[in-house]
């Protein structure tokens, strides 16, 4: 049941994210704030469902979600950090999703689509440096994360 719900939650989040930059209304550091700020609730929520399997994984996952909480909270609220950031707020969202990709990669052997769901975040991450060296536009940025959301939570509804 827990990884049913993770599972909808993490596509739910991931079609908020396709479609929040559509509005176009925020600013460039509201929306990657948005973004890393959904994919950390989806980070935190994973690692407490994944304690009573996997103290690594669930110690990695919340980790990682609280440094990409705290992040998203400096990118949505104080605009001047994202000033300060703004060349590396790319980097380190592709970086963000690299990491994952490599954690599902490493601790889900066990599971038959986390292997797939690892790399679809290491491809992607890698994807979104490079769109965002280039491109530069929040919007196709936010759908990568998007993407990498909804794939996952339909692999997790998969894999039973």
């Amino acid at each position: 049941m827990k990884k049913e719900s993770i599972s909808i939650i993490a596509i739910i989040l991931g079609v908020i994210i396709i479609a929040f930059p559509m509005l176009g209304v925020i600013g460039a550091s509201s929306i990657l704030g948005l973004s890393i700020l959904l994919m950390s609730i989806f980070l935190l929520v994973t690692g407490v469902s994944e304690i009573d399997y996997s103290k690594t994984k669930c110690i990695l996952y919340l980790i990682i979600g609280i440094v990409m909480l705290v992040l998203s909270l400096g990118l949505i609220f104080n605009p001047s950090l994202f000033a300060f950031l703004a060349a590396l707020t790319i980097y380190l969202a592709g970086l963000f999703l690299i990491v994952i990709g490599l954690i599902i990669l490493i601790t889900s052997r066990e599971t038959r689509y986390g292997f797939w769901i690892g790399i679809i975040g290491i491809i992607l991450g890698v994807i979104y440096i490079i769109v965002g060296t280039y491109i530069q536009d929040p919007t196709v940025l936010g759908a990568l994360i998007g993407i990498w959301l909804i794939l996952a939570g339909i692999l997790n509804l998969l894999d039973r």
